[in-house]
């Protein structure tokens, strides 16, 4: 095994006390480091805050190491922040945050073989030709092999990490410790619904036998349709903490940006029509949108879907929210996007009373650049920095803090997550028209 597989194949703490074990020990670990980081502006006569000093480059670096080893929900609630804070988290989170988006650790061979063994069995290296220890993918939650069946079947298995299903509670609850210590979350905002919702999902993510009957209620929705390609269950292997499927070719979804930007437009033009049909049409989602969750085929040009333990059903009310919402940016009706944007819950009254230009100048810009003509450039970021700037100071103003709706969260993570999709891919795309002709489409 090469240097860099023995670094990064560490058990997982399985048991509670191991796991209170690593949040304890990183508490500790930041906190000596803020002491340190202390004594050293002190010596230069700086004043810094508390956040300031939990908050160093080194402190970020071993926050974002020891919830990459941990994995489970400490590491799922950090890539699920990520993913829904899109560009307006403060600096020293985000450092944190995006090496969370990578690949996770994995577990050493003897680990992994208890693991297999309690699910199939002692004897269960019988069921195959083949099977890969090296996994081809390491997540939060579990990790991914390739394996060929004594039948002669070609199939992915994923494997779930021990201990992961029964730290769920004590995991969320520690996460939200560590973020509330370092002074990123204010003691006034309420999360709990927003924590309950994260448990209630993940809790979802770790019963692997809900995940394959979601991928079969996907693969049914999207009967037909040759552009996504959906791994087929099978249920022979499948037990509650492995998920075995059909393997699926193809490469990861950035690798399309080195096609030809037709190409890049007519997939990602997909994506959008597949959310929004998920949205108004389906009326279900799968609410993660990791781009590694996506596979691309350069010889067909399709997308393989993976990962539907986020699937879930979409509640009629935050769809219709979405509606209204859509709507009144097609209409160029400004005070009415803003009229929405409160009552979907993306934006408190309070902040609306304590920022009301700010908030105006940006749904200007926001609707100004959706109301252009013809494709919709999601290469060209120059806007981004105008809406930062409006929405940067009602973000550090922290008595205009709120948690939106928790359905309304999962929806919204799966949209951010497609626009950063299209931002990678410079993908052009008339938005306008997809959006308008799918809402009346599915009109009711």
């Amino acid at each position: 095994m090469a240097d860099e597989d023995k670094r990064r194949a560490r058990p997982v703490p399985a048991s509670r006390l191991g796991r209170l074990a690593g949040f304890s020990g990183l508490a500790g670990g930041m906190v000596a480091g803020a002491l340190g980081e202390g004594a050293r502006r002190l010596a230069a006569g700086e004043r810094p805050s508390m956040d300031q000093l939990l908050l160093t480059p080194g402190n970020a670096k071993r926050m974002a190491d020891k919830l990459s080893h941990m994995r489970g929900a400490a590491m799922k609630l950090g890539q699920m922040i990520s993913m829904d804070a899109g560009d307006v988290l403060p600096p020293e989170l985000s450092a944190i945050l995006a090496r969370l988006r990578e690949q996770a650790d994995f577990m050493p061979p003897r680990q992994l073989d208890k693991v297999l063994a309690e699910q199939w069995g002692a004897d269960w290296r019988k069921l195959f030709r083949r099977f890969e220890p090296r996994p081809i993918a390491a997540a939060s939650i579990g990790q991914v092999h390739r394996a060929l069946t004594r039948d002669g079947r070609a199939v992915a298995i994923k494997v779930q990490y021990p201990g992961v299903a029964k730290s769920i509670e004590s995991d969320v609850d520690n996460v939200a410790g560590l973020l509330r210590m370092t002074g990123l979350l204010p003691d006034s905002l309420d999360i709990a619904p927003m924590l309950a919702a994260a448990k209630e999902q993940l809790r979802e993510e770790a019963d692997y036998e809900r995940e394959g009957r979601m991928m079969q209620v996907y693969a049914e929705l999207l009967e037909g349709d040759t552009r996504f390609v959906i791994p087929e269950l099978q249920p022979d292997l499948t037990r509650p903490h492995i998920l075995a499927m059909s393997f699926e070719e193809g490469r990861p979804i950035e690798a399309l940006a080195d096609e030809p930007q037709d190409l890049r437009d007519s997939v990602f033009g997909s994506f959008i029509e597949l959310v929004g049909r998920e949205l108004f049409d389906f009326g279900f989602m799968q609410t993660d949108p990791n781009f590694a969750n996506y596979r691309f085929r350069a010889d067909t040009g399709q997308v393989v879907l993976l990962d539907f333990g986020a699937a879930r059903k979409v509640d009629p009310a935050v769809a219709s929210h979405y509606r209204r919402l859509l709507q009144a940016g097609l209409d160029e009706d400004r005070e009415r996007v803003r009229e929405e944007a409160v009552a979907a819950g993306f934006i408190s009254p309070q902040a609306l009373a304590r920022h009301p230009e700010r908030i105006s100048r940006a749904i200007d810009i926001i609707v100004t650049e959706m109301a252009r003509p013809g494709q919709f450039d999601f290469g060209d970021r120059a806007f981004v920095p105008e809406i930062t700037n409006e929405a940067m100071p009602i973000a550090k103003d922290k008595q205009s803090w709120h948690v939106p709706p928790p359905e309304t969260l999962f929806v919204q993570r799966k949209v951010s997550g497609t626009a950063l999709l299209g931002a990678r891919l410079k993908a052009r795309v008339d938005v306008r028209s997809i959006v308008g002709d799918l809402l009346a489409e599915t009109a009711t």
